[in-house]
C-alpha cells in the first residue's frame, strides 16, 4: 500500500437514500447496519446527513440518527455531514450534541453546513428563508460559544458547556472562508471539479487561523468512490444515483434510487441524457488497483488528511462489497 494512502483517514457519509420498493424505515435501518459493518472494516468516522421533504432521502433528523448509530457501534466516530445550522437555533444544536457527547464520550463529531431548506415550501415549513444562510459565521460562533460558556445571555447550554465536540465546516460556497477564519477543519467536494476543489483548499490553508479547535488546517475531501471486480461493475454502481440526480434536475424532485437495470432500459430525453452522463463522470471508480492509483494521485495533489466517501447505489450488498474492497485498498 502507498504510504500516502496509509497516512490518510477514510470515513463514510451515508445519506439514508431510499430505494424503489422499499420504505423510509428500511433506509434508516440500513444506515445503522452499514455503520456496524464499516466499523468492523476499520473506517474512521461514520456520518449522517440532514435533508427535509426529499422523497429519495430518509435522513431528516441527523442527531437522532447519529444517536442510533452510536448506540449500535462501539469504536467508530459518529457525526453529521452535516447539521444545516441556518435551519436551527444554535443553542438547540449545542444541547443535542452535548447529549450525544455525554452518552458516547470521545466519539462524536459535529459536521455543520450553511444550506437552508431546498425549496420555498420546505423553508416556509422550517420558518426560515434564504437570507438565514447569510449569517452562517455568526451562527457558528454562537454555537461554539455555548460549548465554551461564553454566551452573554446568562443562559448555560446543558450538558454541552465545557464539552469538546470536534466541529467541521462543510465548505459549500463561503464555507471554506468561514472555516479558515474560525480555525476549524473543512470538508470539501466534489471530485468532479478538482481544479476548483484545489483552489478552495489552497485558499483555506492560506487564510487559516489557529484556534482552540484546530492548531493547523485539516482538509477532508468528500466524494463518490466505487470499487468492484471490473471497471464496468464499478461504473454500474454509479448508475442509480446518476439517474436520480438527472431526474431531479429535469423534473424538480429527487426520487428514490432505482435498480441499475431499469435505468439502462430507459429512453432518456436529450436533456436527461446530458445530466445523466454528467452524473456518471468525475468520480473515482474501478478495480482495487485502479482506485488505489487514483487515490494516491488525489492525496498527493491536495495534501488532504482524510477522505469522506459518499457513495450511494440501489444494491446494498454491492455497496457494502465496494466498501470492503476499498478497505482492502487502504489497509493492505
Amino acid at each position: 500500500m502507498s504510504s500516502v494512502i496509509a497516512a490518510a483517514r477514510f470515513s463514510v457519509l451515508d445519506r439514508s437514500r431510499t430505494r424503489e420498493g422499499h420504505t423510509n424505515a428500511e433506509a434508516l435501518r440500513d444506515t445503522v447496519r452499514l455503520a456496524r459493518e464499516l466499523e468492523g472494516l476499520g473506517y474512521h468516522r461514520f456520518w449522517v446527513s440532514e435533508h427535509h421533504g426529499v422523497p429519495g432521502v430518509a435522513g431528516s433528523a441527523p442527531t437522532v440518527l447519529a444517536a442510533a448509530v452510536a448506540a449500535a457501534t462501539r469504536t467508530i466516530r459518529v457525526g453529521t455531514g452535516g447539521v444545516m445550522l441556518p435551519n436551527h437555533q444554535p443553542l438547540v444544536v449545542a444541547e443535542q450534541f452535548g447529549v450525544l457527547e455525554s452518552l458516547f464520550p470521545g466519539r462524536i463529531d459535529m459536521g455543520l453546513g450553511r444550506s437552508v431548506g431546498f425549496t420555498d415550501g420546505v423553508r416556509k415549513a422550517l420558518g426560515r428563508d434564504k437570507g438565514d444562510a447569510e449569517d452562517f459565521a455568526g451562527q457558528l460562533d454562537e454555537l461554539l460559544g455555548w460549548f465554551r460558556g461564553t454566551s452573554a445571555t446568562g443562559v448555560h447550554a446543558r450538558p454541552a458547556e465545557g464539552l469538546t465536540v470536534p466541529p467541521f465546516v462543510l465548505a459549500m460556497g463561503e464555507g471554506a472562508a468561514v472555516a479558515a477564519r474560525a480555525g476549524l477543519p473543512m470538508v470539501i467536494g466534489d471530485l468532479r471539479d478538482r481544479e476548483r476543489m484545489r483552489r478552495g483548499i489552497d485558499r483555506y490553508r492560506a487564510a487559516f487561523r489557529p484556534s482552540p479547535w484546530a492548531r493547523e488546517p485539516y482538509v477532508v475531501i468528500s466524494g463518490t468512490i466505487a470499487v468492484a471486480a471490473t471497471p464496468a461493475e464499478a461504473r454500474r454502481l454509479l448508475i442509480p444515483e446518476a439517474w436520480s440526480m438527472a431526474y431531479s434536475r429535469t423534473h424538480g424532485t429527487f426520487p428514490p434510487l432505482p435498480p441499475a437495470e431499469r435505468v439502462e432500459a430507459l429512453t432518456m430525453s436529450a436533456r436527461e441524457r446530458g445530466f445523466y452522463d454528467s452524473g456518471l463522470a468525475g468520480h473515482i471508480a474501478g478495480t482495487e488497483e485502479q482506485v488505489a492509483h487514483e487515490l494516491e494521485t488525489l492525496l498527493k495533489e491536495t495534501g488532504a488528511q482524510e477522505l469522506l466517501v459518499t457513495t450511494s447505489t440501489y444494491d446494498r450488498e454491492a455497496l457494502l462489497n465496494s466498501y470492503r474492497r476499498l478497505a482492502h485498498v487502504i489497509t493492505d
